[in-house]
């Protein structure tokens, strides 16, 4: 598995929107600039960010995205799978797959531990912390 350029534009995008002050609507062409981020890729992000309940839309003038909840509610792994769908280190770990070779499969049970390692750290980094290492 491997993290795409459109979820490191959605960690990005979600770590301006964290620095902004609570509730500040930030335009797509700020957070473009900003982040270096295409402008049309970037709106396309921002409604997968938006089908998750992460941030929230306003349009017209003086619309723009914001933080549908504080930053410290909002993890990695809730940015990467709004982005990327479940994550799955191998197809036989994927929710609806049913593997026949799953009970005798030696490598299973290794790529599940892995996986299950990786989403545990990925839930336990909030947008918060991730803001204090900057």
């Amino acid at each position: 598995m491997q993290i795409t350029r459109q979820s490191e534009y959605a960690i990005r995008t979600m770590l301006e929107l964290a620095r902004a002050p609570e509730g500040e609507l930030l335009s797509t062409r700020f957070i473009s600039e900003q982040q270096d981020i295409p402008e049309d890729f970037l709106k396309k992000t921002i409604k997968l960010l938006a089908l998750a309940d992460l941030v929230s839309t306003q349009r017209g003038t003086g619309g723009g995205v914001r933080l549908a909840k504080p930053a410290e509610q909002i993890t990695m792994f809730d940015i990467i799978t709004a982005i990327e769908g479940p994550i799955s280190l191998n197809v036989c770990l994927s929710p609806a797959y049913n593997c026949p070779n799953q009970p005798t499969c030696p490598s299973n049970r290794v790529l599940r531990k892995a996986q299950e390692a990786l989403v545990s750290e990925l839930k336990r980094e909030s947008l918060a912390d991730m803001l204090q290492l900057i």
